[in-house]
């Protein structure tokens, strides 16, 4: 049977380093899976821009820095296929902020609830055995995008719940066409529980947290 595990990871060099989920650990941890694919967080025109540049270093940040230093290095030792899953539309991005709609005072406590929700994700660093990656993690993550849902519906739809559909339809997409393989869904650590609702009914051994 396939088998699926999902990776939550920290993008933040600064984050990884304070809350102890070093590249080092992200790698033993996608060793000891052994996958045979890799599905990540990155976005088709950013892969194929890398495949044809191993310079281009993407734009706006993505993809996130530990594809650069491990994840594309790691597949390319090991001949692990890699399946870019991102999806996002970048030239409007901003026009759904969430807090757009927001101006003055009300915008400065918007997102100061935003901060001490990001405060109370961190807060669970310590949980599991992979940071951030566990169910006290997912609770509070789950809670913060509904939060965000109730600010601005339209915003959360679009940024949200569109893009972690078109996502989790590319893993099942690879999962169909790589029938009893090991494939793992390497994704920022906010989707993984989005990941494992959809996964959980599939046909197939689902592991997450990895530890």
């Amino acid at each position: 049977m396939t088998a699926v595990g999902i990776l939550g990871t920290i993008h933040d060099e600064k984050l990884r380093k304070q809350y102890n989920c070093f590249l080092e650990l992200y790698k033993d941890i996608i060793s000891d899976f052994n996958p045979d694919i890799i599905c990540g967080e990155v976005h088709p025109q950013s892969w194929g821009k890398y495949i044809n540049n191993k310079n281009e270093k993407g734009y706006w940040g993505e993809p996130a820095s530990e594809y650069w230093e491990l994840i594309f290095p790691y597949c390319e030792e090991r001949n692990v296929e890699f399946i870019p899953i991102d999806w996002f539309e970048l030239d409007v991005w901003e026009n759904f902020n969430p807090f757009n709609d927001y101006s003055g005072e009300k915008r400065e406590e918007v997102e100061r609830i935003s901060d001490e929700w990001f405060s109370k994700q961190m807060s669970t660093h310590s949980f599991g055995n992979i940071p951030f990656n566990s169910i006290e993690f997912d609770n509070v993550t789950k809670e913060k995008y509904a939060w965000l849902f109730q600010i601005n519906p339209k915003a959360q739809n679009f940024r949200w719940i569109i893009r972690n559909q078109i996502m989790i339809q590319r893993v099942k997409n690879t999962i169909a066409s790589n029938q009893g393989k090991k494939i793992l869904c390497i994704v920022g650590a906010d989707h993984s529980y989005c990941f494992k609702e959809e996964l959980i009914t599939e046909p197939i051994i689902l592991q997450y947290p990895l530890r």
